[in-house]
């Protein structure tokens, strides 16, 4: 394969599922972005759970795919093998220069795929995250270590979307820094409509600060851990509501301890427009135990929206503490504290959402996405062929 083969580059871009989240919103953004000039560009992926909302289905009709039979979330051995296959089949009729992964299932399989095709493509994969904290036991961590270092010796290039993630991965041996690199998320938000109309139309009080929390109720995130914090709220007798934008296998649970302990939670589900649900919020609350980039805590800053969040994954990268935040412990105590000291003194929100606005529209923008990924493709080409 030479370069001037590739005109234009031909971009597999492979992803198990396209499940309302951060990788999804990301993914949109390139598919939609990539100059068609020099790329020609296909999405492959999978089906998403029942109880997932589909981020094409939902919020990018526009983007064309191909869905692939038996990808998706859930690990079946049967599904996984005719997911593979089906892969191989695409890679071989399409012929990609690049074959770029994300997540961790669609690297494992998209990569094997185009191993076994036979067909010389560079491959790339994303790291999101990561699973080495917070999902597994020491065994099953352990065996998803060694897959993929085994992985990074048949990858021509890695990218991860926080520095943190970077390190933590290097850490444990899977790749080497050379072909390491960091690729921050890139996203954008339309124009916020009118707070008190969005207030109103979602059911919300205008006359008490709202705190949100936005993505997936899922166990990782710990909504638990949100709802203690919310209890914590009540018993200080704070002024302060939250509602949960989101939708997972946890969301039902959740209603459960807020109906029966009389929580100040609203539970709004999977919303389309982020924009009011931002316009809507005062401030913005994370308490994962693991997290890649967290897109939810840019989008605040996008709006000008200051947030609370647990110090975990690369947040450090998106949010700047005591600045464009609060950074917290995983403890229950030092996250209602920060909540308390921003829902108390709304000149310090204030300051800290101006603040957040222009760092997060500074480092963080779709433009910036689409052409370092552009870039970078057009250099690992050339470089192979010097």
């Amino acid at each position: 394969m030479t370069l001037s083969e590739p005109t234009p580059i031909r971009v597999m871009r492979i992803i198990a599922r396209m499940n309302v989240g951060g990788p999804a919103v990301q993914v949109s953004g390139l598919m939609r972005g990539l100059n068609s000039e020099d790329f020609e560009h296909r999405l492959y992926t999978g089906f998403c759970a029942a109880n997932e909302g589909d981020y094409l289905d939902m919020v990018a009709k526009d983007v064309a795919v191909t869905r692939i039979e038996g990808f998706g979330r859930r690990i079946s051995l049967r599904g996984d093998i005719l997911a593979m296959f089906s892969l191989i089949k695409e890679i071989r009729s399409f012929k990609p220069h690049v074959v770029h992964t994300h997540t961790s299932k669609a690297g494992f399989l998209g990569r094997i795929a185009s191993i076994l095709s036979f067909h010389p493509s560079i491959r790339v994969h994303t790291f999101h995250g990561h699973l080495l904290n917070g999902y597994f036991g020491g065994f099953r961590r352990y065996l998803v270590i060694v897959t993929e270092k085994i992985l990074a010796s048949f990858t021509q290039h890695h990218l991860t979307v926080g520095d943190r993630v970077r390190q933590d991965l290097l850490a444990v041996g899977i790749g080497n820094s050379g072909k390491f690199g960091l690729m921050p998320p890139g996203l954008e938000i339309g124009q916020l409509p009118n707070k008190i109309d969005s207030q109103e139309f979602l059911g919300l009080s205008a006359n008490t600060p709202q705190c949100a929390f936005i993505g997936r109720v899922t166990h990782i995130k710990r909504p638990d851990r949100f709802l203690a914090v919310v209890s914590e709220i009540k018993s200080r007798g704070v002024n302060l509501e939250f509602f949960i934008a989101g939708d997972g296998e946890l969301l039902e649970s959740c209603r459960e301890r807020i109906t029966s302990e009389d929580l100040p939670v609203k539970i709004l589900g999977w919303q389309s427009n982020i924009e009011r649900v931002l316009s809507a919020a005062d401030l913005v609350i994370l308490t994962s135990d693991n997290e890649g980039t967290p897109l939810s805590l840019i989008q605040a800053g996008m709006a000008g929206l200051p947030v609370v969040s647990t110090g975990v994954g690369s947040v450090s990268e998106v949010v700047l503490d005591g600045e464009t935040g609060i950074i917290t412990s995983l403890e229950i105590k030092d996250i209602a504290d920060a909540l308390c000291k921003l829902a108390k003194t709304p000149e310090l929100r204030k300051k800290m959402g101006d603040t957040a606005k222009e760092f997060t529209l500074n480092n963080f923008g779709l433009t910036r996405l689409v052409e370092d990924h552009e870039k970078l493709y057009k250099k690992i080409l050339a470089d192979l062929n010097k």
